[in-house]
């Protein structure tokens, strides 16, 4: 836990801001301009350029999906632009037996889990391919292979999802921990009151992960809570809590692996508050002249986890220009060959609109798929 000389800025609570990072009880190892904080950076040199480069891997393929909807290739995506290091960290920390799940903002957790990039843009597309045969809104995905759970938009759903999950686990006595991620909004919900009271009394194996990026979308935080900070309100359900530096991706790497391993010795759940910032808006729904860059560049920029954790590289492992540009190139080309995939691939069948609801279809359904198959739409008018 330590602070540093960048200069804090105050627009409204600094609750609501990054400059709350710097808050002394926040967990931090990188300095925003990439120097070791810590002793020991408590990851090999070879994990943190495996963390960056999914990071960077993660960015890019945000900034191809905006550029795809802005086109009128796919209809919609919500990003984590300049989350990498909140997403990325906390998913490296789970072993392989845990289980991660998602808000909506964690494609690049799913991917770094196993999730193939073809079926992440199947889903974009919602074509044929897509395992939701296009009946879900693009980012909304799933991957049981890679032990991430489904994507829904109903804000803290994931919550009480995740907290079952891992008392199901206690109770068959399947040694796992169940990671939920949710926004600081979240944390208004029924389901995050649920969710903790239950985890603390029965001590689930679960890790609650506050992604706090000071963008809410139903209020402002100082009208929201009156709490000092949202890992405050783990204290009463007895859950223990921790802030973490969310844009230094080896604070929370930290900070989320020890929360496993506690649960893991069924010392019960971990509220983690992740300090980041979205740099970008909600959505693609959103206008994006509200964002100017200048607002996103001083001092986000200065915060930026992509430019935190390349400088740690640069001194650390002589991460170079060279370097930076054969991995873009490696990403866009394995981007290409996943877009021209996806585009060539026919939209459902019009008979899935009936699928995967009912074991055996009802009298009633099969009436109106029947009925549905015959008509004009069925023949092409």
């Amino acid at each position: 836990m330590t602070t540093d000389t960048l200069e804090s800025v105050t627009h409204g609570t600094s609750r609501r801001l990054p400059d709350d990072a710097l808050a002394p009880d926040v967990v931090r190892i990188l300095s925003p301009d990439g120097t070791l904080l810590a002793d020991e950076p408590g990851v090999s040199d070879e994990e943190a350029v495996a963390l960056y480069r999914a990071m960077a891997r993660t960015r890019i393929i945000d900034e191809r999906a905006v550029l795809l909807q802005r086109q009128g290739r796919i209809g919609f995506h919500i990003g984590s632009l300049g989350e990498e290091a909140t997403v990325l960290g906390s998913a490296y920390a789970l072993r392989g037996t845990d289980w991660l799940f998602p808000c909506y903002r964690e494609f690049g957790a799913a991917l770094l889990r196993g999730m193939p990039l073809q079926r992440y843009f199947d889903n974009l597309y919602g074509n044929a391919s897509d395992p939701a045969k296009g009946r879900q809104m693009p980012d909304h995905w799933c991957y049981r292979d890679a032990r991430v759970g489904s994507v829904s938009s109903p804000i803290g759903t994931q919550i009480t999802q995740a907290v079952g999950f891992a008392w199901a686990a206690r109770i068959r006595r399947d040694p796992l921990v169940a990671l939920v991620y949710f926004g600081e909004g979240a944390t208004s919900s029924n389901e995050f009151h649920n969710g903790l009271n239950f985890a603390g009394v029965f001590k689930t194996p679960n890790v609650f992960l506050c992604r706090n990026n000071g963008w809410a979308i139903s209020v402002p935080t100082e009208r929201q809570t009156a709490s000092e900070s949202f890992a405050a309100k783990g204290v009463a359900y007895g859950v223990p809590a921790v802030r973490c530096d969310g844009n230094d991706v080896l604070a929370v790497l930290q900070v989320t692996r020890q929360a496993v391993e506690r649960a893991a010795r069924g010392e019960g759940p971990t509220l983690v508050e992740a300090l980041t910032y979205r740099m970008s808006g909600h959505s693609t729904s959103d206008d994006p002249t509200r964002y100017r860059p200048e607002e996103q560049l001083s001092p986000w920029g200065k915060l930026d986890p992509m430019h935190r954790l390349r400088r740690y590289l640069e001194a650390r492992v002589g991460w170079s220009d060279g370097k930076q540009q054969a991995l873009e190139e490696q990403v866009a080309g394995e981007l290409k060959t996943v877009i021209e995939t996806a585009e060539k691939s026919s939209a459902p069948a019009l008979e899935t609109l009936f699928d995967d609801v009912f074991a055996t279809l009802p009298w009633h359904l099969q009436e109106q798929r029947a009925e549905l198959l015959s008509g004009p739409r069925a023949k092409g008018h």
